[in-house]
């Protein structure tokens, strides 16, 4: 069985189609200054500010090196058009406007989250405790605590 090619029409066949190449559309979005490229296995990136109203932040930067951070270099992340710091002590390495691009492994950070999550509850065990020992029977206080996530309009019919 034989196909016949219509004389009259402009389609191409199915066969000379390529969707491969073709990409959807993507919506419009303002442009990212610190878009991030993915981690490699193991590894999570943060930015660490260098400098704060164009002086220089020293303390934070000992402080995160300290933590385990470690600046990311261009060549570690191909692939990616990223900024790259030209001059000063962290020449070389991926930043823009104060900031420079970190790695840690994944398990250090993990231990540094226990470690302020656990901070945290001390903290507010310690708040509860003050304020459980200034309770009175007659005027009990609760500790009740919730917190609510809403989104987009508040409901109101306008």
């Amino acid at each position: 069985m034989t196909r016949k090619k219509n004389a009259g029409s402009n389609r191409a066949p199915r066969s000379e189609s390529d969707r491969s190449e073709k990409k959807a559309r993507q919506p419009w979005k303002p442009p990212q200054a610190l878009d991030t490229p993915e981690a490699p296995p193991g590894m999570t990136y943060r930015w660490v500010r260098t400098h704060i109203r164009n002086e220089e932040d020293k303390t934070n930067v000992h402080k995160r090196f300290q933590e385990g951070y470690e600046p990311v270099h261009p060549s570690e992340v191909e692939g990616y058009d990223l900024p790259t710091i030209e001059e000063g002590k962290h020449a070389g390495t991926v930043g823009v406007g104060g900031l420079i691009l970190c790695k840690i492994p994944e398990e250090t950070a993990g231990e540094r989250n226990s470690y302020y999550a656990k901070q945290t509850e001390n903290q507010m065990t310690a708040v509860d405790n003050n304020l459980m020992r200034e309770s009175d029977p007659r005027m009990p206080i609760s500790q009740e605590r919730k917190s609510k996530v809403t989104f987009g309009a508040s409901g109101k019919n306008d």
